[in-house]
């Protein structure tokens, strides 16, 4: 799906309760690949690109299942908007309460040129880690462009 003036991704963000009923905690993965490897803010909800023709929803739920090698866990959806990115490009992400085991993660994995210009092609994963995190930590290490969905989030638990 390409809106005016870029492309636009789908993902699903998952929450689940604190410890303790604390702090709501969010799933997040961190951003595989060598270019995200050293970076500690570098942390974000499975999302991806949405495929001409394609629903939003079922986007988010393919991209899920893509980037963390997992059903997504039944529940109802809740919309959290659209952010649109400094680059012109346009995030959907919906919310979802649910438990998952992080252990249980196998990503999906993408191909990169690498080192640059080497002519050398090899697969790196998609996430290199996965965490619950709680809702202030998640904001210090979730890219800046994610941070409002996180916001949104924490007004729908709020509500």
């Amino acid at each position: 799906m390409t809106a005016a003036g870029g492309r636009t991704s789908a993902g699903l963000l998952l929450h689940r309760p604190g410890p303790g009923g604390g702090q709501p905690e969010v799933l997040l993965g961190h951003l595989g690949g060598p270019y995200w490897v050293r970076r500690e803010r570098a942390w974000g909800i499975p999302k991806g690109e949405i495929d001409p023709g394609e629903e939003p929803h079922t986007a988010a739920a393919r991209e899920f299942t893509e980037e963390l090698g997992l059903a997504v866990p039944d529940g109802p959806w809740h919309d959290l908007g659209e952010v649109r990115q400094s680059g012109g490009k346009r995030e959907l992400v919906w919310a979802l309460a649910a438990d998952l085991d992080p252990e249980a993660i196998t990503p999906g994995t993408f191909e990169l040129e690498w080192p640059p210009r080497s002519g050398r092609v090899q697969s790196f994963p998609e996430v290199d880690r996965v965490a619950w995190l709680a809702l202030d930590r998640a904001d210090a290490l979730v890219i800046a462009g994610q941070r409002p969905f996180l916001r949104r989030l924490q007004d729908l638990l709020a509500g």
